[in-house]
């Protein structure tokens, strides 16, 4: 009988397909990259997500989040990012946790009870923490380095953390994650060097129809450029590798 991931099936395979709905997936950031990594998830037949953001839907969102339409600016992303999947597949089991991670929210989370975790946030301190916490427990764990400033979407890759370079995020993870003896993390960068903004929007206000994160301190560093590929590239470039690495997934193996 034809469902919405009948083609995806003709792909993977019946077994395939099951270890997708059964894996039980957390994705931190339901941003810019975060969004569309869900996205690709929930129509990969993912069936057990857990989403963690406690930021609210921007004006200026609405550039490159995939969830993020002028109806629902001012509400949860995990709310809409929870909605969009459920209208994709009613028999997901999707909770939506209004959840800034931080080193000092981290024990509110139990991370071994996954079986694969995406950290798309954008804070070090947090990044850091899923890195450690993850380690600890032995869970999969895929990291986002920075997507901001960027033009080119082609120029994503996948490597492990101490093998990037150019990325400003990544050389600042390599060193901080090296202090604390973390080995190895699975990351996906880009060799574009960030490009400067052209100018300064950090000391605008929203109006009062926009829910600008408070997350945001205006007043000590510049708000990155964004645009509507580069961010939904690399999310789905990460949804990829969720998905191989939970089936095993041997492209070259599996044409042959």
């Amino acid at each position: 009988m034809l469902n919405q991931f009948s083609r995806t099936e003709l792909l993977f395979g019946k077994d395939k397909m099951h270890m997708i709905f059964a894996s039980k997936i957390a994705v931190f950031g339901i941003g810019g990259v975060g969004g569309y990594a869900v996205e690709a998830l929930a129509r990969s037949g993912a069936g057990r997500l857990d989403l963690f953001d406690d930021d609210k839907i921007c004006l200026t969102n609405l550039n490159r989040q995939l969830h993020a339409t002028r109806k629902n600016i001012g509400g949860y992303k995990v709310d809409a990012a929870k909605e969009r999947i459920l209208d994709i597949n009613p028999d997901a089991e999707v909770n939506a946790y209004k959840i800034f991670y931080t080193p000092e929210t981290s024990a509110q989370v139990d991370l071994s009870q996954y079986d694969y975790i995406i950290d798309a946030i954008d804070t070090v301190s947090g990044k850091i923490e899923l890195a450690v916490k993850a380690g600890e427990c032995g869970t999969a764990l895929i990291s986002s380095m920075g997507a901001g400033n960027k033009f080119d979407a082609s120029a994503f890759q996948v490597a492990d953390i101490y093998g990037t370079s150019i990325c400003p995020l990544a050389k600042v993870m390599r060193r901080e994650l090296r202090k604390r003896g973390i080995a190895k993390l699975k990351v996906v960068y880009s060799r574009e060097p960030p490009a400067a903004p052209l100018f300064d929007i950090s000391e605008e206000h929203c109006d009062i129809n926009c829910a600008c994160t408070a997350r945001i301190n205006t007043s000590r560093r510049q708000i990155p450029g964004s645009n509507a590929f580069v961010p939904a590239a690399a999310g789905l470039i990460i949804a990829g590798e969720v998905i191989k690495d939970l089936t095993k997934l041997n492209i070259l193996q599996e044409m042959e």
